[in-house]
C-alpha cells in the first residue's frame, strides 16, 4: 500500500485534541485512530506492539540481520490534528497533475486556494495533490507523517533484506496541544536516539526550533459607578492594553521571520475590576528568550510603582526549549538525514523550525529527535494539502535513513 492511500484511511477519523480537556488523552475519539494503528502494526508482523493507556502506540521492528548490535532508532509521528480547525467529516479530492492555478475548494461557499496567497502551491506544479472541499483541515500534520512511517514499515517487515537497526515506532496523540511528549515512556521505549516526521516541505530538515514559554498577565482594576468614578476607578481593561502597548510593536509574529522572536498575545478577558492577558513569548536564542522574560517582569514591575499597588501579577511558564543545543552533540543524525535526502534527489537545507514538535521536548528528555517534512503545506486551515508524489519520496527518504543506522 502506498503512503497517500494510508493517508486517506487515517483522516477518516477524527482525532482533534482539545486544549482545555483535562483527560489523557484530551480527546477519547484519538484512540479510533490509536486501536487502528495498534492493529495495522501488529498484522504487518511488528513485534511488542502496544495500546498505552495514555493514548500512545509502541511497536518494535526488528533489526536487519548484522545490526542487531546497533543503537536502536525512533520514528514518531503524532495522530492528533489542531483545535484550530475542524477534523470532521473530511472530504478529500485529488487533483491529478496539479497546473499550478488557483484551486477552487469550495464553489458554492467560495473557497479558493489562491497562489498568490499561498505560493508554496508552485512547489506541487505536474504532481497529484490532495486537497479538502474547503471546510475543514486536512490532517496532513500529522496523519501524513505517521502513513510514511507505516508503510516503511511495511517494506522493511515484507523484505528482509533491506538494512536498518532496531527501530522504535511511536505514535503520539496531543501534540497539537503542546502535550504530545508529556507521557512517553522512555524505558519502554529503549531508543537511543530519533526523528519526528511532522514538518512540511520535504527539502527542510530542523534540528533547531524555538525556546518556548507562556506569560498570563492578571490585572487587579478598581471598579466604581461611572458617575462617581474620577479619581476611583482603575480599570483593568485600559491597564491590560497600557501593558500590552510596552511590548516591542514589531516583536510580533506577523512582522517577524527566521530568527527573529516575538511576543504573541493569544487571548484576553475581563472587566473594569480584572483582567488577563494571555501571551506565548518566543525565540532561537536561549539569550534573548531569557531577556524576553525578563522584559515582561519589567514591565509588571514598572507599572506597580506606577499605580502604587500590585494591579499586575505575571506568571511565566517555559514549554519547551531549542533542540539544537542537544542534537548538535549528535551529528550523525544530522548528517545522515542530509545523505539520504541528497541520495533520494533532493536538495535539501536546514530551517529552524519557527515553533516546536515532540521532538523538541523529547531532546531535552535525552532522546535527541530532530524533524523531518512530510510533503504537506498550509497546515491547520482549510486550504491545507500535500503531493501523493512526495509522499511517496519521503517513504524513500526514511528508507535510506534508517539503513544508515545499521
Amino acid at each position: 500500500m502506498r503512503a497517500y492511500e494510508r493517508f486517506l484511511k487515517y483522516i477518516s477519523y477524527d482525532t482533534q485534541s482539545e486544549a482545555e480537556s483535562k483527560t489523557v488523552p484530551s480527546t477519547e475519539k484519538q484512540l479510533k485512530l490509536a486501536e487502528e494503528l495498534k492493529r495495522e502494526l501488529t498484522e504487518l508482523g511488528a513485534e511488542d506492539v502496544i495500546l498505552a493507556d495514555t493514548g500512545i502506540v509502541y511497536g518494535v521492528i526488528p533489526a536487519s540481520s548484522g545490526a542487531e548490535d546497533r543503537p536502536a532508532l525512533c520514528l514518531n509521528a503524532h495522530m492528533d490534528t489542531a483545535p484550530a480547525s475542524s477534523g470532521s467529516n473530511i472530504k478529500p479530492r485529488i487533483i491529478n497533475n496539479y497546473d499550478g492555478s488557483d484551486i477552487v475548494l469550495n464553489e458554492e461557499l467560495g473557497i479558493v486556494t489562491r497562489v498568490s496567497e499561498y505560493p508554496v502551491m508552485n512547489s506541487y506544479i505536474g504532481e497529484d495533490l490532495i486537497v479538502t472541499d474547503g471546510t475543514t483541515l486536512l490532517g496532513a500534520d500529522d496523519k501524513a507523517g505517521v502513513a510514511e512511517i507505516m508503510t516503511l514499515c511495511e517494506r522493511l517487515l515484507s523484505d528482509k533484506s533491506l538494512p536498518h537497526p532496531k527501530l522504535k515506532i511511536m505514535f503520539t496523540p496531543d501534540e497539537e496541544i503542546g502535550r504530545g511528549a508529556d507521557n512517553v515512556d522512555y524505558k519502554r521505549l529503549g531508543a537511543a536516539y530519533g526523528y519526528t516526521v511532522d514538518g512540511e516541505a520535504i527539502d527542510e530538515f530542523s534540528y533547531e526550533n524555538f525556546n518556548a514559554a507562556s506569560a498570563v498577565i492578571s490585572i487587579s482594576g478598581i471598579s466604581a459607578h461611572t458617575g462617581a468614578a474620577k479619581g476611583v476607578m482603575k480599570n483593568a481593561l485600559l491597564m491590560g492594553m497600557e501593558f500590552n502597548s510596552m511590548l516591542p510593536e514589531f516583536d510580533r509574529p506577523e512582522y517577524t521571520e527566521g530568527y527573529e522572536g516575538f511576543y504573541h498575545l493569544d487571548n484576553m478577558s475581563g472587566t473594569v475590576e480584572s483582567a488577563k492577558l494571555e501571551y506565548i513569548i518566543r525565540d532561537h536564542s536561549k539569550e534573548k528568550f531569557e531577556k524576553r522574560k525578563e522584559y515582561i517582569a519589567s514591565v509588571v514591575e514598572f507599572l506597580n510603582k506606577k499605580y502604587g499597588y500590585d494591579a499586575f501579577k505575571a506568571e511565566i511558564k517555559d514549554t519547551y526549549y531549542n533542540m539544537l543545543e542537544k542534537v548538535s552533540d549528535y551529528r550523525e543524525l544530522i548528517d545522515n538525514a542530509f545523505e539520504a535526502l541528497r541520495e533520494s534527489g533532493i536538495d535539501a537545507k536546514a530551517v529552524a523550525t519557527r515553533g516546536g514538535t515532540d521532538g523538541a521536548r523529547m531532546s531535552w528528555e535525552g532522546l535527541p529527535c530532530p524533524n523531518l517534512g512530510t510533503g504537506g503545506a498550509n497546515c491547520h486551515g482549510r486550504h491545507e494539502c500535500i503531493s501523493v508524489q512526495k509522499m511517496d519520496k519521503m517513504t524513500e527518504v526514511l528508507e535510506r535513513l534508517v539503513a544508515k543506522f545499521a
